[in-house]
């Protein structure tokens, strides 16, 4: 993981530091937006998915209300179409686990590149140069970072807990946008536990570890919420609706050439 992730953060922290007035805050946000749009053609997909899955789940409802309704007087024949229905679903319980997958070792390497470039203690500090590629070794001429921002001090966690509420908040606001309406009380309930338990735990994360890494959840959190009203907002043109069948149109026979010897003859 350290030469993966957080190395390469470590050495774009130090980078847009420089570029960027010596100001971490922005450092932090700039490298976690592109951390957020290489994650885009994934976050899209999980959107499509969730998207045709729930026109799936439309379909299957009326398929199942109208295999009820045409075979009522037949349990073994509506037993059985009810077997093929659901063989036609083809849910993928794994479905969208792999942006999470990617995103929780992202989370660890960035919260580890945060805390070493900003090397609050004498052995990070020592530790930091040699983080800094051959190549980038002007860089360690910035060492050590100004860490502070406002009332905060971004390696340390926040003393009045401002970003933890900001976080509690857009994480909820993003994790109610991106989670698909449920039908049945057990998935409601799921849903509604997952809701309240995952943006829990990021304002957890973010009022006990540092301001840096709050500043990273808070961020994410907000670029995700603007990528689900722009991908809902073009959904029509990443996902067209099933178009309707057309109805057939009645053929109509060739004409039938005459044939000369059918021709009727005068006497």
């Amino acid at each position: 993981m350290n030469q993966f992730i957080v190395r390469p953060i470590t050495n774009l922290l130090l980078f847009f530091y420089r570029w960027l007035g010596q100001e971490t805050i922005l450092a932090v946000v700039i490298v976690t937006a592109m951390l957020r749009l290489a994650l885009t053609p994934l976050t899209r997909q999980k959107h499509l998915s969730k998207q045709k899955t729930q026109r799936k789940r439309q379909e299957f409802q009326a398929n199942m209300a109208a295999l009820q309704e045409k075979y009522k007087d037949s349990r073994s024949k509506l037993a059985e179409e009810q077997f093929k229905l659901y063989q036609g679903i083809n849910a993928n319980p794994l479905e969208g686990c792999l942006l999470l997958l990617i995103q929780f070792p992202l989370l660890i390497g960035v919260y580890r590149g945060i805390i070493g470039t900003l090397a609050v203690t004498p052995i990070r500090l020592l530790a930091l140069p040699r983080q800094i590629y051959p190549w980038a070794a002007d860089l360690s001429t910035l060492i050590p970072l100004n860490s502070r921002f406002l009332w905060m001090d971004l390696a340390l966690r926040d003393p009045y807990f401002v970003l933890p509420v900001l976080v509690l908040l857009t994480s909820w606001l993003r994790q109610r946008l991106t989670t698909p309406p449920d039908d049945t009380a057990e998935e409601k309930g799921l849903t509604s536990y997952l809701n309240i338990f995952m943006p829990l735990l990021s304002a957890f994360i973010a009022a006990g570890l540092a301001s840096g890494l709050a500043i990273y959840i808070l961020t994410s959190s907000s670029i995700g919420i603007a990528e689900y009203f722009l991908f809902q907002r073009n959904i029509d043109t990443l996902m067209p609706e099933p178009q309707e069948e057309e109805a057939q149109a009645e053929t109509v026979a060739p004409p039938v050439a005459a044939d000369d010897s059918t021709e009727l003859k005068e006497p």
